[in-house]
């Protein structure tokens, strides 16, 4: 079985609008909730794990241990980083780091032990794909944006790169699919409060465009 795992309500929320699920078909588990569906003979379960690293892996752990599940596909939305992309363009990634594990000040930003490579191989290279930081605190701030340009990210997010390394020690394949709900601006100009409103705002009108994109575009090349 896999397992496609979804963070935000808001994420989950399209998902539930997209495939139709009824109310009869959503199942509770301690960190949320989950549906399943097949697709190309694929049985698979949709589940709700909440945000930030630590619902990732527990949600992630816990249905790799009730389902036996043979890879987990991370789908969601990511801030934009490299600004050559667009909102709504979605990746692959073949890397993923997390980067608020270290002592900033006398450590590098990521260390080698929070990488986890992907192997994209086995897929058609017709994606855009780069390397995606996960920490728990989101990209909202200007100078935080900067910290990740210059460590060369592409996209980042709150579980992703901790999901894929759980799924690493489990020996389970992670693929991660991420569309960009939005980019952190410069609130130097303006009030940092009604920038992150602002930002926010747009990540809510973009999520289910995300959404949908990787579900009808993506997602069966992965399965």
């Amino acid at each position: 079985m896999i397992g496609i795992c979804i963070a935000t309500k808001w994420e989950y929320e399209a998902s539930l609008a997209y495939f139709k699920v009824t109310d009869d078909e959503r199942f509770d588990y301690p960190y949320g909730e989950y549906f399943m569906r097949t697709i190309d003979e694929n049985e698979l379960v949709f589940y709700n794990t909440g945000v930030r690293k630590v619902n990732g892996v527990g949600g992630t752990q816990y249905m790799i241990s009730k389902f036996d599940l043979t890879k987990v596909i991370v789908a969601g939305t990511c801030a934009g980083i490299d600004d050559t992309f667009s909102n709504l363009d979605v990746f692959v990634p073949n890397k993923a780091v997390q980067y608020d594990c270290t002592v900033k000040e006398i450590e590098p930003l990521i260390k080698q032990s929070f990488i986890v490579d992907i192997d994209l191989s086995p897929y058609a290279h017709d994606f855009h794909t780069g390397t995606i930081g996960t920490a728990d605190k989101a990209v909202v701030m200007w100078k935080d944006y900067l910290e990740l340009t210059a460590n060369e990210i592409t996209i980042a997010d709150t579980e992703a790169g901790a999901i894929a390394y759980i799924c690493k020690k489990n020996d389970v394949e992670c693929i991660i699919i991420k569309g960009i709900s939005d980019f952190p601006t410069d609130e130097a100009a303006s009030d940092k409060f009604e920038s992150n409103v602002e930002q926010i705002n747009v990540y809510l009108e973009n999520t289910p465009k995300v959404m949908n994109k990787i579900f009808d575009e993506y997602l069966k090349l992965f399965i």
